[in-house]
């Protein structure tokens, strides 16, 4: 179990503005990262330095963005003003979570532009949606070389805190004695919204907090 990426939700209309702002911030490039058509959105991804991405994400204009429940997610997010949606961790067996949470993964999968096909399993955003300051899992079936933080090693930039508001006790648990973070503190806020509040970066020009 690991730190795979963190989502960032906006509307369709603001995935440019978002993505230029976000980058520049940080000092990174974007890429394109296609659609996932069974959720119904699309999105744009900065690999970073620690095998770690950031993902800007929007819901299209879709039946399946109001009928998956990640497409429901990225627009109540949206819609709601946008900002981080999610933290999510990878584990290479998904069975373990289908287990403790008593229901079975979703098959997701994007087409980037150069025509590779990206697939994987995820779980857990229903609790995500009832309880936002959980993350939720991914097991990929590609190669690392694939992965979406592929080609971030030389950018320098790393996720150093996570700044998280809620109750710390729903998600410790969930985190096994193996999880590997890379250095990355969860930092525990108040605030009256519940879910990831803030990132904090280190990046070549020093550190970068996005909100």
């Amino acid at each position: 179990m690991r730190l795979d990426h963190l989502s960032y939700a906006c509307t369709t209309n603001e995935i440019a503005d978002v993505v230029q702002r976000i980058g520049s911030d940080l000092g990174g490039t974007f890429v394109d990262g296609g659609r996932h058509p069974s959720f119904g959105t699309r999105n744009f991804i900065l690999p970073l330095a620690d095998g770690a991405y950031v993902e800007v994400v929007s819901a299209l204009d879709h039946p399946a963005a109001l009928k998956a429940p990640f497409g429901q997610a990225v627009h109540h997010r949206a819609e709601d003003g946008g900002g981080w949606l999610s933290w999510v961790l990878a584990v290479d067996d998904i069975t373990p979570v289908e287990q403790r949470l008593g229901r079975q993964a979703v098959r997701g999968h994007r087409i980037r532009p150069d025509g590779v096909e990206l697939c994987w399993q995820q779980i857990g955003i229903l609790d995500t949606m009832e309880s936002p300051q959980v993350p939720f899992f991914v097991a990929w079936d590609c190669e690392d070389t694939e992965h979406p933080s592929a080609g971030g090693t030389g950018s320098g930039i790393r996720i150093s805190a996570i700044e998280i508001s809620g109750d710390p006790q729903a998600v410790l648990p969930i985190l096994d004695p193996g999880s590997v973070l890379e250095g990355v503190e969860l930092q525990w806020i108040d605030d009256d919204e519940p879910g990831v509040s803030a990132v904090v970066f280190d990046t070549p020009a020093g550190s970068v907090r996005i909100d």
